[in-house]
Formats: C-alpha cells, sequence, structure tokens
C-alpha cells in the first residue's frame, strides 16, 4: 500500500469516526436534553462542558515533557480571534434556533458550505471548478428537499441567523488555515483554543440559558442517570472535536461539510428507525439525491487532484558534480 493510498484510508476512517460520533451524540443530548428524557436544555453551558472535556482530551496527544514541541504555536492574538468567533457561532446558532423555526435553521445550516466557498475564494485565494460546485448544489438540494419543512423568521432572528452562518462558516474555514499557516496538528490547535472556549462558556452559558430556557443550569435536578448520559454527551463531544480538526486539516472545510452530511442522512435513519419518525417519499428522494451529490462530489475532487498530481512539474535531480581537478604540483627545483 502506497502513501497516498494510507493517506486515503487513514482520512475515510476519520471521517466515519466522526460521523459515527456526531450521530451517537445526538442521539444521547435527545435523552438528555428532550422534554421525553431529563431535561437539561442549557445548550450554551453544555457546550463549555464539552470543552473543558476536548481540552483533557488533547492533553493526551501532546508530547511528554521534555520533548522538543517548537512547532505548532498559535499566536496569542490569532487564538483570541478563534476562540471569539468560535463563541459566536454557538451562540448565535442557539438564538437563531430559538427565534426561527426548525426549517429555517436547516437552511441557515445548509447556507454554510456557500459561504466557505466564498471566505476560501475571496480570503484564502482557493478556486473551485464549476463541476466540484456543481455536485454541491447537488447535495444542498437533496439535504434541503429532505429536512427543511416549514420556514418561519423574523428580522431580529434572521439577523441572528445570518451571523450565525458566517461565524460558523469562518470557524471552520480557520481551522484547516491555522494548522497549515502554523504547522499544527489538530490536538495542538484544540489545545490552543479549548481551555479558553470552556472558561468563556462557562462564565457566559448560564446567563445566556437563563434567557434561552428560563432557568439557570444549577436548578437542573440531576440524577445518577441523567449525569451518565452528560458524562457520555462530554466524551462523545470530545471525540468529535477531535475527528471535525483532523478531518478539516487534512481535507477542507468544504469537503468535511459536504461529505458530513452523511450525518444527516444517519439521524434521519437512526429517527425513523428508533423513535418512529414519519417517512415521506419528499424525505427518501431528498436523501436519494444527497447520496447522489455526495458520491458525486468525491469521485470528481478525487480525479481533479490526481490530474493536478500529474500535471505537476517533476523536478529532475541535479546531476552530480565532478571534483574538481587537481592543479599539478609544480616540480621541485635543485
Amino acid at each position: 500500500m502506497g502513501a497516498e493510498d494510507r493517506k486515503l484510508v487513514v482520512n475515510m476512517f476519520v471521517l466515519l469516526a466522526n460521523c459515527i460520533t456526531s450521530i451517537s451524540i445526538i442521539m444521547v443530548n435527545k435523552q438528555l436534553m428532550g422534554k421525553e428524557g431529563y431535561g437539561f436544555n442549557y445548550a450554551t453551558t453544555l457546550c463549555g462542558v464539552h470543552f473543558v472535556m476536548t481540552s483533557l482530551s488533547s492533553l493526551l496527544f501532546s508530547k511528554p515533557e521534555g520533548k522538543d514541541d517548537t512547532s505548532g504555536k498559535l499566536p496569542l492574538v490569532e487564538a483570541i480571534g478563534f476562540v471569539v468567533i468560535a463563541d459566536v457561532s454557538i451562540v448565535s446558532m442557539n438564538i437563531s434556533l430559538m427565534l426561527n423555526s426548525v426549517g429555517f435553521y436547516q437552511i441557515c445550516k445548509l447556507l454554510v458550505i456557500p459561504t466557505i466557498c466564498c471566505i476560501d475564494y475571496f480570503a484564502l485565494g482557493k478556486k473551485f471548478t464549476s463541476t466540484v460546485l456543481a455536485t454541491i448544489g447537488i447535495v444542498l438540494a437533496g439535504v434541503g428537499v429532505a429536512t427543511v419543512t416549514d420556514v418561519q423568521f423574523n428580522e431580529v432572528g434572521a439577523a441572528v441567523a445570518i451571523l450565525g452562518v458566517v461565524s460558523t462558516a469562518s470557524q471552520q474555514a480557520l481551522i484547516g488555515h491555522l494548522q497549515h499557516k502554523h504547522n499544527m496538528e489538530p490536538h495542538q490547535l484544540i489545545g490552543s483554543t479549548a481551555p479558553a472556549q470552556a472558561v468563556s462558556m462557562l462564565v457566559l452559558g448560564p446567563f445566556i440559558d437563563r434567557v434561552l430556557a428560563g432557568s439557570y443550569p444549577w436548578t437542573f435536578q440531576a440524577t445518577v442517570p441523567s449525569m451518565v448520559f452528560l458524562l457520555g454527551s462530554c466524551v462523545l463531544a470530545a471525540l468529535v472535536n477531535l475527528t471535525q480538526y483532523f478531518c478539516i486539516g487534512r481535507l477542507s472545510a468544504v469537503s468535511f461539510q459536504v461529505l458530513g452530511h452523511t450525518k444527516t442522512v444517519g439521524v434521519l435513519f437512526f429517527g425513523w428507525f428508533f423513535f418512529n419518525h414519519e417517512t415521506t417519499l419528499r424525505n427518501l428522494l431528498g436523501l436519494s439525491l444527497a447520496v447522489v451529490g455526495m458520491v458525486a462530489y468525491g469521485i470528481v475532487t478525487q480525479r481533479e487532484k490526481a490530474a493536478a498530481a500529474a500535471a505537476a512539474p517533476v523536478t529532475p535531480p541535479s546531476p552530480k558534480k565532478a571534483p574538481p581537478e587537481k592543479e599539478p604540483e609544480p616540480a621541485p627545483q635543485v
């Protein structure tokens, strides 16, 4: 197995791990936060606890003390900017879900991919072929048909939703950009940003949740089963974050979003299978179209990468220089 094949296998394994953990945490949080479950509906504070676990998990991948680890340092200014954008993304998306309908919230999630494409094109200088954009359009159309139903919003809700889309797209674009710019591993970027995100979310989260949920998190009546689900949610969140940073660093934010819609397919499937959610012909047609688009996107991007690698100029090896000839020694004078 060559280096490219091994890289492809690792990428697919991590992407699959991200899909599995993402679907699992949705199911766990449904039981933890839902009205039919334990009713822990403090989403912002829960994000803070998630980042505490994520910060701890990043230490497992750090080098032992005494080892040289000079690469992968994130400047303080860029770290603060990243944390602010990430916090705005979390808070604005939660508020958007409260102010707007679920259908409009789903549309906003779909708009993240085009927004990332615009950021990559205008800010980072990346280009996309018309074929790639067409496959992205197929995926978005399929997911939209399968998930978007009622669309209701107001002016304030729309403004918050736009802020959420832009901040979410910016954060995901920065995940890959910062890793490449500073030669960072995924756990290094997480270790540089997750602690600050945890502190900020735990400080601001209870007050935001007081507005969104109507009470503070410490008023929750904890039980042993609910704490088990809370711990499981934290462990899964750490795995989701680690695999997400890894996927975006090795692939791209756009590829992660497009191929990540397999999670949407999985969530709907498990909803139908385990929770007896209603299945319609529209859902099935939309998901089928989305799967076709994802497969087409994977094939097109792989072909473009192969074509770019084949067209890349090969630098010929430099010829070996002949050793300099020695000057003849002068004859000894008698």
